[in-house]
């Protein structure tokens, strides 16, 4: 057993449904196992625990491990495509680099270069989009076991719309899906998500391939992409001219559940909302790839209103990196432009946000705090001495102030240390 003293935020009570920021400034956390077993004032815990060992950790700001729901994999090298809309982007950034992971030695190393990328920024649950290739989905999870990450990932299918090399049939994403979730589903920490790239890319008999899946192997997780851009949305109401809107063609094929997590929806429909809001799925707002594509500005409150599960994505590489205080900042931006419309984000939302409600999304009771009975994921916020975060910290004014500083100026060089299960991650 190991006692770590530390300063320590989190959420673990939703600060959307008038939680507050849980703040300790010398609290001790008992962990054994793995798992936190006690956590209280430090002299507290110490006095119970007398023979154990201390790490003090009071030189930093102790955070949960942080939370992606929406990150593609085959997109390390594709990040830093701006000035393009979405189909555009996908046309000259993306699909050019995805097919590169065909070539086995390829999706191996970019496999490791994605997990390198995820820890270093504080990362140690994703919901993973993987790739349209079996051998490098197999590359991805082999990897994420190999570091130790809680990843949720897939392999990619598409039937058309999309370049040959990246295409396939309902039969063979079945097999190959099926052999990937039999091998790695439920494997240490991972978990396998049937993953059709959008509607966009997938016909109905591929979607209804994805649902067969779904129902033959138990505690799969399903993802996609939904009402992300304006030119995409028109483009599936042409193709699927039987469905009410971009939702509904996965709801068709009884896709919409509570294991679903679809990114974006900057352009929901009302009833598209009440739906997810029904069904308890979740949507993984992506706020500096909305930007980067001038895709739309996330209406929160909508989704609030309708009681629609939102947590953060990364998206990589529309996105602009790794970090999960960068989207928390950037989802700030947005809701603060939005003015009447949006929602004020306070430090404690956006730290919710980044970790508690990823976990609820991906539906993870062990994760996303730091109380008695989680795991020990968490990250250590320390950046080097003189720098501005450290100085900020050296002069916050309270623990929402800090936490306010973290996410306003924090980068992956800040996170000194990170932890999955009691263990100190090394990618």
């Amino acid at each position: 057993m190991t006692i770590y003293r530390c300063r320590v935020l989190d959420t673990p009570d939703d600060p959307f449904a008038g939680g507050t920021l849980r703040a300790d400034d010398d609290a001790g956390l008992l962990v054994q196992g793995g798992v936190i077993a006690e956590r209280g004032a430090f002299a507290d815990v110490a006095a119970r625990h007398p023979g154990e060992s201390v790490t003090d950790l009071r030189a930093g700001v102790l955070l949960p491990g942080l939370i992606d729901t929406h990150v593609h994999y085959p997109q390390v090298r594709a990040i830093g495509g701006l000035g393009m809309p979405l189909l555009d982007w996908l046309d000259q950034c993306a699909l050019p680099e995805e097919q590169r992971l065909a070539e086995p030695e390829y999706a191996r190393a970019v496999a490791r270069e994605f997990l390198t990328g995820l820890t270093s920024a504080g990362t140690t649950t994703a919901l993973v989009f993987g790739s349209h290739y079996p051998d490098a989905v197999d590359a991805l999870f082999t990897e994420a076991d190999r570091v130790g990450t809680r990843v949720t990932a897939g392999l990619v299918v598409s039937d058309h719309n999309l370049p040959e090399p990246l295409l396939s049939t309902p039969e063979r994403s079945y097999r190959e899906g099926r052999a990937l979730a039999e091998r790695w589903h439920g494997h240490g920490r991972l978990r396998y998500a049937v993953t059709p790239r959008f509607s966009y890319s997938t016909t109905s008999d591929m979607l209804a391939s994805c649902a067969d899946l779904l129902s033959d192997v138990p505690g799969l997780w399903f993802t996609s992409h939904v009402n992300e851009n304006p030119a995409e949305i028109a483009a599936v109401a042409d193709l699927f001219p039987g469905a009410a809107n971009y939702t509904d063609t996965y709801a068709k094929h009884g896709l919409i559940h509570r294991r679903s997590v679809l990114a974006h929806n900057a352009h929901p429909r009302d009833e598209e909302l009440h739906l997810l809001g029904e069904v308890g799925a979740s949507i993984a707002h992506c706020p500096t790839s909305n930007s980067a594509l001038a895709s739309g500005s996330f209406p929160l409150r909508r989704h609030l209103d309708h009681g629609v599960r939102v947590a953060l994505g990364t998206d990589v590489g529309a996105g602009s990196g790794f970090s999960l205080f960068k989207e928390g900042l950037q989802a700030y931006f947005m809701q603060q432009l939005l003015k009447e419309d949006g929602v004020p984000l306070t430090p404690a939302h956006l730290l919710h946000l980044a970790t508690r409600a990823g976990a609820t999304a991906l539906g993870l009771d062990d994760v996303g705090d730091l109380s008695a009975g989680r795991r020990f994921d968490a990250i250590l916020v320390q950046p080097s001495a003189a720098q501005p975060l450290d100085v900020c910290l050296r002069h916050a004014a309270s623990a929402e102030n800090a936490l306010a500083k973290i996410f306003s100026i924090g980068t992956p060089a800040d996170v000194a240390r990170v932890w999955i299960d009691g263990d100190i991650v090394v990618a």
